[in-house]
């Protein structure tokens, strides 16, 4: 088979061939129709992510069909157009496990990362990683809702909001274009909050109500105008754009990142203490996760705005997503 292989630590794209994986008893082996090109794909072609092996394939935004079956999998038909997300699998043994709390797995594999994802025609993933694809959905509109759209749908839905909520979202990339859509299809008053007013036509398209540019003005002073946000989801990975809105908030508001960063938020005590503020995160989610995420998806025509890319042209793909160039996920198609 093909693939688009890093082979070391800060190393380029290489085109190579493979030979094609078996499944082992616990496995299911896929033949990829389309695998998204996430921003935490850097973890690979940078060598930052710890205990990382190379030669390695990257790729956790995956959509195929089901070539073959391990001799455990019994729930999964040959066929059957599945997917694999983030959450690559888990022990099961572990104290999170044993409770269900399996994205919390201490020792949970990452699809791409523990082991050759879906840059490729094919690939394998424990059947615990596996998940159904709706009929509804094609493979590239689902191949990123496997983690941009997990991410902030999961999110959103365990936040304790409640429809007619004030929700604001910061940043409308990958992540906020499609959080956007989900905010409003849930039935929140939505705010978009960028820095570019070359986005608000955009913002309101995918359903935002209101717009804030949050260059031009106090994002935080706009949004208690309009009667503070109970919550707002941070997307952008910007620590200092999500200190400047934590003053927005409401009432028992709460600021919940999605954004990865690694740089400090500042918070005022004071100001979480009198409002009964907070400010929390959330990780993805498990295969039923993703599921939920992409049964909500085809309801509600919830899609990704993507650019597609055969896998031959990786370099220029994961190009235009790392300089921050796409509008706004990128598919690559074996």
């Amino acid at each position: 088979m093909k693939a688009a292989q890093i082979q070391e630590a800060e190393g380029d794209f290489k085109i190579v061939d493979l030979e094609k994986p078996s499944p082992k008893p616990n496995e299911v082996l896929i033949k990829v129709e389309a695998c998204g090109i996430c921003h935490s794909d850097a973890f690979v072609k940078d060598g930052t992510f710890p205990g990382l092996e190379y030669p390695r394939v990257p790729g956790h935004e995956v959509v195929g069909r089901v070539e073959a079956l391990g001799s455990d999998v019994n729930n999964w038909k040959i066929d059957q157009r599945v997917g694999v997300g983030w959450h690559g699998g888990h022990c099961f043994e572990c104290e999170p496990c044993r409770r269900g709390d399996f994205i919390s797995c201490e020792n949970a594999k990452i699809s791409g990362i523990s082991y050759d994802g879906g840059y490729a025609e094919y690939m394998c993933a424990p059947k615990e990683a596996i998940v159904a694809v709706p009929d509804d959905l094609n493979s590239a509109d689902a191949a990123p809702l496997l983690c941009a759209g997990i991410t902030v749908f999961n999110a959103l839905r365990n936040s304790g909001i409640q429809a007619g909520d004030t929700v604001a979202i910061q940043g409308i990339g990958g992540l906020g274009h499609l959080a956007i859509q989900y905010a409003n299809k849930m039935g929140m008053r939505t705010i978009a909050l960028s820095t570019s007013d070359d986005k608000q036509e955009l913002a309101k398209d995918l359903g935002a109500h209101h717009f804030i540019n949050a260059k031009s003005e106090d994002a935080a002073e706009s949004l208690q105008k309009l009667g503070g946000a109970r919550l707002i989801l941070a997307t952008a990975p910007n620590a200092k754009a999500m200190t400047s809105v934590i003053g927005g908030l409401g009432i028992d508001g709460k600021l919940l990142i999605v954004g990865a960063t690694g740089d400090a938020v500042e918070v005022n005590p004071m100001e979480m203490l009198m409002g009964r503020k907070s400010v929390a995160g959330w990780p993805s989610g498990t295969a039923t996760d993703s599921e939920d995420t992409l049964k909500f998806s085809a309801l509600f025509d919830t899609k990704p705005m993507i650019e597609e890319y055969k896998l031959d042209d990786v370099k220029e793909a994961y190009a235009r997503m790392i300089d921050n160039k796409a509008r706004f996920r990128v598919v690559l198609k074996p």
